[in-house]
């Protein structure tokens, strides 16, 4: 894909529906028992995964234009697949449906791409395992392809070193099939679909910060789980790529409708406000307990911050287009406490940094982040995204505010995440 200057960018983008919701929407309607109707369905290649591994365990879905209709079987009405499931290139389905699995009463496979099956599973494995769950990696690398064996489990406290809402999901899944209280402590909160989508399902699911700022999520066994209407509001992580392009571009100004902006996956809003953005919100309603949001966006010269500490989680996956805005900005920014950002579809601390260095930005590489001095410009440069759809986007902005023509090498990876981007874009020129 090539990206040439953008003189300015004007008009309004609907976001297609956030991905964690969408997965997380099928998953639970997969379990609950009736028709779960799922509206703004992100019709990406992640979230078509997730629908591809429940269709092959017996669950009837209808993928329209309009909608999606899981008809659900209950917490214990899946049934075997007749081959491997195949979660592609997506963690948060391999992360969560294990813990869906872990009690099951049958064995089951789960494998996905070259990338994927090269990210790290233990940090699920261990904890599941703890609960009686039985997943070994096959090929004894802590990684995919991972099988999954039936097994007793039992209520669970586990205490995590990290903040993970894939984590923290698939502990909270896996204890509806407990025989007792599950619990999972993280140094600060991540973001909760997980507990607030459960509990409009029936799941008796509470949470609290303590003292201390860490969080606490607990579940406690389920009979059952009910079906649904949901409405998936737009996602934050694909709305980045537009709110950073409105701010970056001179004489641009661009409305962004129906985004989500649940606290816990809205750091990137703050980070922005921080650096000086012009950034209004407008019709400010709920949709399932989810905060929603008109984003209204004009060009605004940035300054410098530093991103650490406590709002790394809610921004985790925004980093890659904050680094980016970061090199056209005035002074330095500094982002650390997010080594998170090397076990993602690529380590994205190399990945970023590579990349920013080929469009002639000062960065430096550190082990939990980077270090971006900002010279308030770049210039075009042939991009390498390492089948990494973030950094794809990110660097496609890039590409619209710097001088000369970029290219984005593997650029229908956006597929996974956002499969209409570059039309979009191309649409507020």
């Amino acid at each position: 894909m090539e990206i040439t200057p953008a003189k300015k960018l004007r008009g309004e983008v609907t976001i297609p529906g956030d991905k964690s919701i969408s997965h997380r929407s099928v998953m639970f309607g997969a379990i609950a028992k009736g028709t779960t109707e799922i509206a703004n369905f992100l019709q990406g290649a992640d979230c078509l995964a997730t629908i591809g591994c429940f269709q092959s365990m017996g669950i009837d879905i209808e993928n329209t234009p309009d909608r999606i209709l899981v008809h659900g079987r209950g917490l214990h009405g899946l049934t075997k697949p007749s081959g491997i499931l195949n979660t592609g290139n997506s963690g948060t389905t391999t992360r969560l449906i294990s813990g869906i699995l872990a009690g099951q009463s049958f064995s089951t496979v789960l494998s996905g791409d070259e990338s994927l099956n090269s990210r790290p599973m233990a940090r699920i494995m261990e904890p599941l395992n703890s609960m009686g769950a039985r997943i070994t990696s096959i090929n004894g690398n802590n990684c995919a392809p991972l099988q999954i064996d039936p097994g007793a489990l039992h209520g669970f406290s586990y205490e995590s070193n990290v903040a993970s809402a894939q984590v923290k999901s698939a502990i909270l899944l896996a204890g509806l099939y407990a025989d007792g209280e599950t619990s999972v402590t993280e140094p600060v909160l991540s973001r909760n679909h997980t507990e607030l989508m459960l509990n409009s399902f029936g799941a008796r699911v509470s949470s609290r910060t303590e003292a201390d700022g860490r969080a606490l999520a607990s579940v406690l066994p389920c009979e059952e789980l009910y079906g649904q209407k949901i409405t998936v509001p737009g996602d934050i992580s694909s709305a980045a790529y537009f709110i950073a392009a409105g701010l970056l571009v001179p004489g641009s100004e661009i409305l962004i409708k129906n985004v989500g902006i649940n606290p816990t996956r809205a750091g990137l809003l703050t980070v922005c406000e921080n650096m000086g953005a012009d950034i209004t919100y407008l019709s400010k309603t709920s949709a399932g307990g989810e905060p929603v949001a008109d984003i209204l966006v004009k060009h605004s010269p940035l300054e410098a911050v530093t991103v650490e500490g406590s709002i790394i989680p809610t921004l985790i996956d925004e980093l890659p287009m904050i680094a980016v805005m970061a090199a056209f900005a005035k002074g330095t920014t500094i982002i650390r406490d997010a080594a998170e950002l090397k076990v993602k579809e690529t380590n994205r601390i190399n990945t970023v940094t590579e990349n920013l260095k080929a469009m002639g930005a000062d960065v430096t590489p550190t082990d939990d982040g980077m270090v971006i001095r900002g010279r308030g410009t770049l210039k075009g440069a042939r991009i390498n995204s390492h089948l990494d759809h973030r950094i794809a986007m990110a660097f496609a902005i890039a590409g619209l505010a710097a001088t000369g023509t970029t290219v984005i090498e593997g650029s229908r990876c956006v597929d996974v995440s956002y499969p209409a981007f570059f039309e979009t874009l191309d649409s507020l020129k």
